[in-house]
């Protein structure tokens, strides 16, 4: 019989805490790349390896913090606040760069490495935490839809206030971050008391024999978790490309600097309006068919994005909207698919970290297209051409494409429907 859901009060005090993972995670994917270029001075080929390197190294990080995660039992109080205290402290380190002789590519190689670790000590659990929920398939999707409704709200926040503080006086930016910096310490700190306090209790891991080698055998025995791999890190490379070229494309392709804070907004405007018309589409359809259908819009969307040149404003907000319709499917659709897919005795972590690491790994692919952005003549600053049009645009297309004709039927979950809720 499956057990009654949470209450939810509870549900949104366990989702609470995407609001400040998501405020951290958007101005360091993003917006960081732009300051350190135009603030700072990086060459843009220098930048590029810098983020690819720090994010291939915050990779092959995740599926030990996700054993790990497994593991543990009445230590996970310590292991959220000590990820919390990390994340807080590298967050406000990226925006105030020592002024002394240390090289600002290496400062923020240093102050990256910090903050992707932190993140995934935090965000692997809280995906863990919340995949063991009582109550199914209805309280996994409600989870979700709590949490990925939070992060939302963060990134609404994300994109206006760094982005209207960058954009602003170059010399009051580190003042301002600081500021920035301080609120997003004050609601981590709220949201992990009101996880620890009032959320769901923490579900404890099954034992796992033999440690990570029956980790691994399980998530390789599983063909169904096996064949969401391939379409989800295509997937996640087509979201992550364009998030780190569209500082650029908005300044440069548009020239419409001052509206970027307005632009991102926009897009998670979008999302936050569609989540909840996705979680009830997956309610009446299914999760597979939903995130189909999510993918489906997000090429519908982003399309023209390419053919946009200076002064295409109003084209480039309607991109932005239904770009972000479309993104609230990406959000919440994997998380849940992936929590059908694992047994009651399966070890969780280890499986969202192997889910993060090729999410991070596709991040750090990302900061590749600006070494081959400058290989193909793109200087920042200069009016966008072809070359960038293509890559912010183009190539995410394609990507998403050949993601939606990977994505395979899966197995219904058990013990409860997942794909479609009864009548």
């Amino acid at each position: 019989m499956t057990p009654a859901p949470p209450p939810r009060w509870r549900l949104a005090a366990y989702g609470l805490l995407g609001l400040p993972l998501a405020m951290a995670a958007l101005p360091v994917y993003v917006q960081v790349a732009a300051y350190y270029s135009m603030q700072r001075g990086v060459v843009l080929a220098t930048l590029g390896w810098v983020l690819f390197a720090a994010r291939l190294l915050d990779t092959l990080q995740d599926p030990l913090q996700g054993h790990l995660i497994d593991r543990l039992r009445h230590g996970i109080a310590r292991w959220l606040l000590l990820g919390g205290a990390m994340l807080a402290l590298a967050f406000a380190g990226l925006w105030q760069p020592p002024a002394s002789a240390i090289p600002p590519a290496l400062w923020l190689g240093a102050m990256l490495v910090l903050a992707y670790s932190a993140h995934s000590m935090l965000n692997i659990a809280y995906l863990t935490w919340g995949a063991r929920l009582a109550g199914g398939g209805s309280a996994l999707l409600s989870a979700s839809a709590w949490r990925e409704g939070a992060g939302l709200a963060g990134m609404l926040i994300a994109s206006v206030i760094p982005a209207t503080i960058l954009s602003g006086d170059a010399e009051r930016i580190p003042a301002r971050m600081a500021l920035y910096s301080l609120a997003f310490a004050a609601l981590l700190l709220a949201a992990l008391l009101a996880l620890l306090k009032l959320a769901p209790a923490w579900p404890h891991a099954t034992p796992q024999p033999n440690g990570w080698r029956n980790a691994l055998r399980r998530m390789a025995s599983n063909r169904a978790f096996l064949r969401l791999l391939g379409p989800y890190f295509l997937n996640a490379c087509s979201v992550s490309l364009p998030a780190t070229l569209a500082l650029f494309f908005i300044r440069d392709q548009l020239q419409a600097a001052p509206l970027a804070g307005a632009f991102l907004g926009c897009y998670f405007a979008g999302a936050a309006c569609g989540l909840p018309l996705w979680t009830a589409l997956a309610r009446r359809i299914g999760v597979l068919p939903c995130w189909r259908i999510g993918m489906v819009l997000a090429v519908a969307s982003f399309a023209g994005a390419g053919l946009l040149g200076a002064g295409d404003v109003l084209p480039y907000f309607a991109v932005c909207l239904g770009a972000g319709v479309a993104l609230g499917a990406d959000l919440a659709m994997p998380p849940v698919l992936l929590a059908g897919l694992i047994g009651d005795d399966d070890p969780a972590g280890a499986y969202y970290g192997v889910l993060t690491l090729l999410g991070k790994l596709a991040l750090a692919l990302s900061g590749l297209a600006l070494p081959l952005l400058a290989a193909l003549g793109y200087r920042p600053g200069v009016a966008g051409g072809a070359a960038l049009a293509l890559v912010y645009a183009g190539l995410p297309c394609l990507l998403k494409l050949l993601a939606l004709a990977a994505l395979r039927p899966q197995p219904e979950p058990m013990p409860v429907q997942l794909y479609r809720s009864r009548p």
